[in-house]
């Protein structure tokens, strides 16, 4: 998993609540294993028409706004079926961080084994960022997004504090997802399986083989 610490960059605006998993990622492209390709298809719905051309009024085809690594994006963000397929197709398409009002419980756990970073934030707070978002005839505005100082600069100048779970902040600080965390532990958890199968013979061919 790629380590995160700080992004500078544009933040695309999605102001749309209730964006659910199969917006993200529709259910077709549930038959792969692989986590790599599937950001081509990324929000297809919204993103292309019948015909598979980019539809251009859509955010993430617009000059200045395409390959953006922040989404801002509305209320209870990945809601819907608990598929880990979203947040590959999300990573897969570029983006590391998503701010939004509130997400999906699942949905929001997938993003981080996945190295994308959520942030909640108050709606107010969530709607004057995706205001400064906007697309505008000049350079699309620069966030900051500071992940050691769990702080986001906004093009005004201004600095938003946030919270995080301090287990999720060290994970995607190192880049370390869940198999890699327990790896960390080999050494012990060798010396538990050797305890448990000399003290407990009988149940080797059950837990450890």
């Amino acid at each position: 998993m790629e380590r995160f610490q700080t992004i500078r960059a544009v933040a695309a605006p999605l102001p749309i609540a209730n964006i659910n998993t199969d917006a993200i990622l529709p259910a077709r492209y549930l038959k792969t294993i692989h986590r790599n390709g599937l950001g081509k298809f990324a929000f297809e719905t919204m993103r292309y028409d019948a015909q598979g051309a980019e539809r251009p009024d859509f955010i993430l085809n617009r000059p200045g706004y395409r390959g953006a690594p922040i989404l801002i994006a509305g209320a209870n963000f990945g809601c819907g079926s608990s598929r880990e397929h979203a947040p590959w197709a999300l990573a897969d398409l570029g983006i590391r961080c998503i701010i939004a009002p509130g997400f999906a419980d699942i949905f929001f756990h997938n993003c981080f084994k996945n190295g994308i970073l959520c942030i909640a934030l108050p709606p107010a707070v969530v709607e004057r960022l995706t205001l400064l978002a906007e697309p505008s005839e000049a350079p699309a505005p620069i966030f900051n997004v500071d992940l050691n100082m769990r702080t986001i600069t906004a093009p005004d100048g201004s600095s938003i504090a946030f919270d995080i779970d301090p287990a999720k902040r060290e994970k995607l600080l190192s880049g370390m997802d869940d198999i890699d965390n327990s790896l960390r532990h080999a050494e012990e958890i060798f010396q538990f399986k050797q305890k448990i199968n000399n003290t407990k013979p009988w149940n080797k061919r059950l837990i450890f083989i």
